[in-house]
């Protein structure tokens, strides 16, 4: 329970130094605090209950990519990116990312995948 504490303790501390100030004065646009979205907020709910920020960061390698990594790759992509992923969280795999093996989660429903990979796309820069 503590290292699940201390992991969703990181990530929430790695989101923090990204966030914006509320003015951004090289573009003249304010960023929106996407913190405050509830597709951000269940879907790192689900991200953190299913443990997996344990293979998983937002800015950093561990065994998998970083969900900011995976965010810029399938940013340009058509909304059934989400089902494709979804169907990938569920189903796991490798390749993409290196030959790493991704471990299936069956257990995932597939909406709440799809809330997952919402949360994940939503982390682009």
């Amino acid at each position: 329970m503590m290292k699940k504490n201390l992991i969703i303790s990181l990530a929430l501390l790695s989101l923090t130094g990204c966030k914006s100030s509320g003015s951004n004065e090289d573009t003249g646009k304010n960023e929106k605090d996407i913190t405050k979205d509830p597709t951000y907020q269940k879907g790192l709910g689900l991200v953190s209950k299913n443990k997996c920020l344990t293979c998983h960061t937002i800015e950093d390698p561990l065994t998998g990519p970083p969900y900011r990594e995976v965010a810029k790759k399938y940013a340009d992509m058509p909304d059934t990116i989400v089902a494709h992923l979804a169907r990938k969280i569920i189903s796991g795999g490798n390749g993409v990312w290196g030959e790493i093996f991704m471990i299936p989660h069956p257990d995932i429903s597939e909406a709440d995948a799809e809330a997952m990979v919402k949360y994940i796309l939503l982390l682009k820069k």
